[in-house]
């Protein structure tokens, strides 16, 4: 089977941003309304593709990969979540200087986006959060363990996975997302990883982020930040998803499990947690519809 074929062409823009050669994926014309889109930990921005291809809507997407995945940059001892805060907003200053944006954020993405909703509010006009629902709270004392474990990782760089070839890795993604076709199983694969000297297939993932955080999470913190949104939220839940048992099975009640102040959840069918792999034709009519708004 080929690989999928994408149905509006993508281009590549590079930018820097704090010291970071930034890989900014982009599709549409740039005087269409913009949608900024954030992946989550080990995508790229690049396979946000099936659900821009399944849009109605006239867009300027853009899909910046995070640092050290993907196309931009990394070469970090470590990898501190405020960065990210500070990149998103050195990126909308750049495709949105005057006007609050349209986010959308997947996983590690949403949480960035909750994050920047809160901190910098006028900035965010709408948001979609597409499973991006926090860490549980975390133990103070484990603080000391944290610590100890953070310095000892750190005096070499974590190893990942590779694969025989893009089959082999194909076949993985497949395994873990059953409800995506092969054909954009297949898609996926070349836009994760690249042959390494060796000849095996390595994903496109600097190794330090698989170093343990040093601090531990907060969700106090994160909250706090979450009640200080003042944008229209919606909540994207796959049905599927390991994730979401964090809410319950009533969609209006669980809306105050996540303290946004203006709220509301959707859940969609056959999907997991990768809701943009399983179901991109339903992700594009909830941001046609939403983002209409």
């Amino acid at each position: 089977m080929q690989s999928y074929e994408p149905k509006i062409q993508r281009r590549l823009s590079r930018i820097s941003i704090r010291g970071v050669d930034y890989a900014v994926n982009e599709w549409g014309e740039p005087s269409a309304p913009l949608l900024v889109y954030l992946h989550g930990w080990g995508d790229t921005g690049s396979t946000f593709q099936f659900v821009v291809d399944e849009l109605a809507g006239d867009w300027f997407v853009v899909a910046p990969d995070w640092r050290g995945f993907g196309g931009s940059s990394g070469g970090a001892s470590a990898y501190w979540f405020p960065n990210y805060l500070a990149d998103l907003d050195h990126l909308l200053t750049r495709y949105t200087p005057t006007r609050p944006a349209r986010l959308l954020g997947h996983s590690m993405g949403g949480n960035v986006a909750s994050l920047y909703a809160g901190v910098m509010p006028e900035r965010v006009e709408a948001f979609i959060n597409l499973e991006g629902f926090g860490l549980p709270d975390s133990d103070p004392g484990e603080a000391p363990a944290r610590y100890r474990e953070w310095i000892q990782q750190s005096h070499a760089k974590p190893a990942l996975s590779s694969y025989r070839d893009f089959g082999d890795l194909t076949a993985r993604i497949s395994k873990r997302n059953p409800a995506m076709t092969l054909a954009r199983a297949q898609f996926v694969a070349r836009e994760w990883a690249e042959p390494g000297a060796d000849g095996r297939i390595r994903l496109r993932v600097d190794p330090a982020h698989k170093l343990p955080s040093a601090v531990l999470y907060r969700r106090a913190e994160a909250e706090a930040c979450w009640r200080a949104v003042r944008a229209e939220v919606l909540v994207l839940v796959g049905s599927d998803s390991e994730f979401a048992s964090v809410l319950g099975p009533d969609s209006d009640a669980d809306a105050g499990r996540l303290p946004f102040p203006r709220a509301t959840i959707r859940r969609i069918d056959r999907a997991g947690h990768m809701l943009h792999f399983d179901r991109p034709d339903e992700v594009a009519r909830h941001i046609d519809a939403f983002f209409a708004l």
